[in-house]
């Protein structure tokens, strides 16, 4: 089954889409508005580029925030846009720009069925067939991401799942928490692969290498899996999400810096990730409201910390419009961006 259709589903977290000039966003989120798409591109054609499409189509994959968006305001700045709800400029593709949606529970039907498929695609089914077994979910909630999913992937690449639904996220999670203590199949990052992956954080999110390994070596949605990283996200369906695209408004007021105590962590598994505080103390910066949580829509930023913890937060505190208003403090926007707990 050919993927590059335009897919009756919610075009959420997990999702490309591949632009009329050939440019392929990733989807971020699950709250879009009625005429695009919010997501960022990360794979532009360029001759020589190092990934090549199976239309023969050579492209280059763009890593950082920073470079993404440099690169659309100089030869795509109407990927650019303004948005009322969100309170800021967000890089989004109007429906009409769309030529293909790369959907991952397709891809991975697609390679399932299968007979012809290259080491980093077997792995990856070898992978979703062990997660899905553990946990004990069907399979058809399990997609395929990443580069794989746009048939991008080089041998080193490594395998990006996405897992839909809430129960089902937590069944996956707590199967990946009981085979990484057992090592059955899988395991965390080494010192060697850590400080690799560090570096290449670096690139748009920093914090001390100490700091960094401590945090990371305890995550289990990444690792290693028959001697390949990877990589799995847990999204909400949309209508377990709790919110449409336009219930809140969201203003940015400006950057801040606390510490405060972790209360719930019931959805810091899942992308976009959210941790409630209790106790914030502003160390810089302002608040119009009282601050109640911080949020990424970074992956990178789930398993960051636990009930309990106390942490320091930096980020951008934004003004939530309800019915009742309060703070937010959005993370994985800048390089200096940090949610650390105090004591690691």
């Amino acid at each position: 089954m050919d993927i590059l259709h335009r897919s009756k589903k919610p075009i959420i977290e997990g999702f490309f889409i591949e632009t009329l000039e050939g440019l392929i966003f990733d989807v971020k989120g699950l709250l879009h508005p009625p005429d695009r798409i919010i997501a960022y591109v990360r794979y532009i054609p360029n001759t020589k580029g190092d990934r090549v499409s199976r239309r023969g189509i050579r492209y280059r994959k763009i890593y950082s925030l920073l470079d993404r968006e440099k690169f659309l305001e100089k030869k795509y700045p109407y990927y650019i846009y303004y948005d009322p709800i969100f309170g800021r400029r967000l890089q989004g593709v109007p429906l009409g720009s769309i030529r293909y949606i790369y959907d991952p529970i397709e891809r991975l039907k697609e390679l399932m069925y299968s007979e012809s498929l290259d080491p980093l695609e077997k792995a990856a089914v070898e992978l979703v067939e062990e997660v899905a077994e553990r946990a004990g979910i069907s399979r058809s909630t399990i997609g395929i991401t990443g580069s794989i999913l746009v048939g991008l992937h080089s041998s080193t690449s490594d395998i990006d799942l996405v897992v839909y639904g809430e129960k089902e996220g937590i069944s996956v999670y707590r199967a990946l928490l009981d085979m990484s203590k057992e090592r059955v199949k899988i395991r965390p990052y080494n010192e060697e692969e850590l400080e690799r992956l560090f570096i290449f954080r670096s690139r748009d999110t920093f914090i001390p290498l100490d700091t960094f390994l401590k945090i990371e070596r305890k995550k289990i949605l990444q690792g290693i899996f028959k001697g390949r990283e990877y990589f799995i996200r847990l999204v909400k369906r949309p209508e377990e999400f709790g919110e449409k695209y336009g219930d809140r408004r969201y203003k940015p007021i400006g950057r801040v810096r606390l510490r405060a105590i972790v209360s719930d962590t019931r959805d810091s598994i899942f992308t976009p990730c959210r941790y409630i505080l209790d106790k914030v103390k502003v160390i810089s910066g302002h608040a119009p409201k009282p601050i109640k949580e911080v949020v990424s829509y970074r992956g990178r930023f789930r398993e960051q910390a636990r009930k309990g913890d106390t942490v320091i937060v930096e980020g951008v505190v934004e003004l939530v419009e309800n019915e009742e208003s309060y703070c937010r403090v959005l993370v994985g926007e800048y390089p200096r961006d940090i949610l650390i707990p105090e004591e690691v």
